[in-house]
């Protein structure tokens, strides 16, 4: 069993910063290699989830303005987000993808906005 919690979303004024935490728990995270895959995805309203981060890896849409970073003794995945832009406003989604399996947190809302 996964489950995934996002928290730490809320509105940001551009160029603000935010960070976002996923706390990962489940018999799958005592898997080698299962907590260093989970991954950033995000929603904006009217667009399809898209890929934000993962380990070594970023969409080219945030380049070096997020940061992911995990703290094993807690099982969380961090999101580090600067210099926030309008165009981040989007629902934030904490997920692994394991054995075929795609997994899924509910979300955090994200709002960037003078």
């Amino acid at each position: 069993q996964v489950q995934l919690v996002e928290t730490g979303g809320g509105l940001v004024q551009p160029g603000g910063s935010l960070r976002l935490s996923c706390a990962a728990s489940g018999s799958l995270f005592s898997t080698r290699g299962a907590f260093q895959a989970v991954d950033w995805y995000r929603k904006a309203p009217g667009k399809q989830r898209e890929f934000v981060a993962r380990r070594y890896e970023y969409a080219p849409s945030v380049g070096d303005r997020f940061t992911i970073s995990r703290d094993n003794g807690k099982s969380t995945v961090y999101l580090q987000m600067n210099t926030l832009k309008v165009e981040d406003t989007a629902r934030y989604y904490c997920h692994i993808a394991w054995n075929g399996v795609n997994y899924w947190g509910q979300g955090t809302e994200v709002t960037v906005a003078s």
